[in-house]
């Protein structure tokens, strides 16, 4: 089934959503790999705030993307989500409602998305 839905992503929107619907997303999603979430859990562990609000929102797991010349921006494709799996579950407990990335993640994660009413895309 298809599914629009805006960014940040409202409890109710994720939990409409079930394996196999096509999702639409508009709005903000932001991108972050292992060493931005490193960086981020060094920050929470310093007792800083995060440069940016967990609360429903998405983040993409996305490989760097060089643009060739005379582009923007290059491919954005997803990377592997199991490198970020030792930071998922603390950013889920902080409200991050969606994660988009490619592969299995483990047992905290899950247990994490569902603890939390969380999306992985």
């Amino acid at each position: 089934m298809d599914k629009y839905v805006k960014v940040p992503l409202s409890d109710e929107d994720a939990r409409s959503l079930k394996s196999g619907d096509y999702v639409y997303l508009t709005g903000t999603i932001y991108t972050a790999r292992d060493a931005a979430h490193k960086r981020m859990q060094e920050a929470l562990d310093r007792g800083e705030a995060l440069p940016i609000g967990m609360k429903n929102n998405v983040i993409y797991y996305m490989g760097p993307s060089p643009a060739r010349e005379g582009r923007p921006i290059g491919s954005a494709g997803p990377t592997t989500a199991s490198r970020m799996d030792k930071y998922a579950p603390g950013l889920l407990d902080l409200g991050l409602k969606g994660m988009i990335g490619k592969g299995k993640r483990s047992q905290e994660v899950r247990d994490a998305i569902v603890r939390n009413g969380a999306v992985y895309f």
